[in-house]
């Protein structure tokens, strides 16, 4: 990650992502370690392909943004992937996009609303939604906010991975460590919305393939979390 792109696209100038500044050090340590060079738990796996669910992405190319926040008020969150070839025994894959999307701490996509479904209408709006382009690494890094739950899902984030013609080599989802999501749930801005209503084992996406997607997320209320996770396609 480039320091100076990240300050320079007004990361420190949001007063919603307390800690920035500790986030963005500790990725310049990690981004200084090259030597993971295949899925960190030494096994080269397809991670499991999920629905992209009701609120996909409608205008991917117009949203290429390393800061996703937008207006949204939250916990900070630095989201960090890497991406895999499980066809090049699961080398770095660089040049393919990969485009995120999650709720913000109420449980409300932006793009869409005013149904029974989401009744908050933000169907104009496009916070929380971006597209980046892997590096030589096979890495992309989104400055986003810890994202808040709905009624019958875990926490959870969308990815889809495409090649650079658009073509979608996978949709997966990533879960996030319920000690955590229980942790930022009490705090400010977040306890209004209360717990998460499901567990990650009883959720109809993670709970037939939990170790494959579940993030490690390291960090503190005021500082912020990073989320790390390897994905693997075939490419």
């Amino acid at each position: 990650m480039d320091r100076k792109k990240f300050i320079r696209n007004g990361l420190l100038g949001i007063t919603a992502l307390a800690g920035a500044t500790k986030l963005l050090e500790s990725c310049s340590k990690s981004d200084n370690d090259d030597s993971e060079t295949n899925s960190s738990d030494g096994s080269c796996v397809v991670s499991p392909s999920e629905t992209k669910g009701p609120f996909p992405i409608k205008t991917p190319s117009q949203l290429v943004l390393e800061n996703i926040t937008s207006d949204r008020v939250g916990i900070a969150l630095l989201i960090n992937l890497k991406i895999e070839n499980k066809n090049n025994d699961c080398a770095p894959l660089a040049n393919v996009l990969v485009d995120i999307w999650h709720c913000d701490k109420d449980g409300n996509y932006s793009e869409y609303g005013g149904t029974q479904m989401q009744q908050t209408d933000y169907t104009s709006v496009h916070f929380l939604r971006g597209r980046q382009t892997t590096n030589s690494s096979g890495e992309v890094s989104f400055i986003s906010i810890y994202p808040g739950w709905y009624q019958g899902r875990a926490p959870h984030l969308h990815v889809e991975v495409l090649t650079s013609s658009g073509s979608s080599l996978l949709v997966t989802q990533i879960a996030f460590p319920e000690t955590i999501s229980s942790t930022v749930y009490s705090s400010a801005n977040y306890a209004a919305h209360g717990q998460a209503d499901t567990k990650n084992a009883n959720d109809n996406v993670f709970s037939d393939s939990l170790s494959q997607e579940l993030a490690t997320l390291t960090g503190n209320l005021t500082d912020g979390y990073t989320l790390s996770k390897t994905i693997t396609v075939n490419a």
